[in-house]
Order: C-alpha cells, then sequence, then structure tokens
C-alpha cells in the first residue's frame, strides 16, 4: 500500500533552504548540539509559528481580520516567505 500524500500547496512549497537559508535538518542538529531537543518537523513548526506571527501582524496593519488557517496558509506560502526574506535581506544591507 503506498503511502498517502501530503497536502500541495497551489502556489508550491517554501523552504528556508530555497531562500539562501538552511535545512530545517540543519537547524535541528545545531539546536541539538547546544542542549535543545529539537528534531527536522519541531524546526519547521517553529519557523512556520513566526511566520504566522509576521502574516499576523502584516494583516492587521491591512485591517484584515483573518482565522488562523487563512493566516497558516500566507505563512507557509513561498511568495509571502520570499518577500519576508527579501525585507530582511534589505534591512541587514541598508
Amino acid at each position: 500500500m503506498p503511502m498517502p500524500k501530503g497536502h500541495v500547496s497551489s502556489n508550491g512549497n517554501g523552504t528556508a533552504k530555497d531562500l539562501g537559508g538552511i535545512t530545517y535538518h540543519d537547524v535541528a542538529d545545531i539546536m541539538s548540539s547546544k542542549g535543545y531537543k529539537m528534531n527536522h518537523s519541531t524546526a519547521r513548526n517553529v519557523f512556520i509559528s513566526s511566520l504566522i506571527k509576521i502574516a499576523a501582524s502584516v494583516t492587521t496593519i491591512y485591517d484584515m481580520n483573518l482565522n488562523s488557517k487563512d493566516l497558516k496558509n500566507i505563512a507557509i506560502d513561498p511568495r509571502f516567505q520570499f518577500a519576508i526574506s527579501e525585507f530582511m535581506k534589505m534591512e541587514k544591507n541598508d
């Protein structure tokens, strides 16, 4: 019996690696070596939770009241992740 396929985003799947960062496995290895209990799934969850908080702040600026599902959909969208990455690079270089 084949494994069930997970949800495929209509806009692709974004990863920190695609944005010039490191993989979730690398993050988990670094955090584990520093004494934190973490695996790649936890690293991804922390990353997505952070992006959800950013999405919530951005949507509040535009007076959008979105539910948690909509905020997560924004956070996992690679276009949103790319925009946040570019903004952070811009701020770092200024």
